[in-house]
């Protein structure tokens, strides 16, 4: 069995830990909206905006 690492000792210290994981994630995604008004238009592979049609096939493919 590996031994625990030290910061999982501390409550704390792995909340600040996660914390820091979440902040650095947050900080490369970026923002999900770029757009002035707020509402970034979802694009396909090709850069095509999708439309309700192509996102109900999606959902339907993966069962839900």
């Amino acid at each position: 069995m590996l031994p625990t690492p030290r910061i999982f000792r501390s409550r704390w210290a792995a909340l600040l830990w996660a914390g820091g994981i979440v902040w650095a994630a947050v900080d490369y995604a970026g923002s999900a909206s770029n757009s002035a008004d707020g509402n970034a238009a979802i694009t396909d592979a090709s850069g095509e905006v999708t439309n309700a049609a192509d996102l109900a096939t999606v959902a339907n493919l993966i069962g839900e």
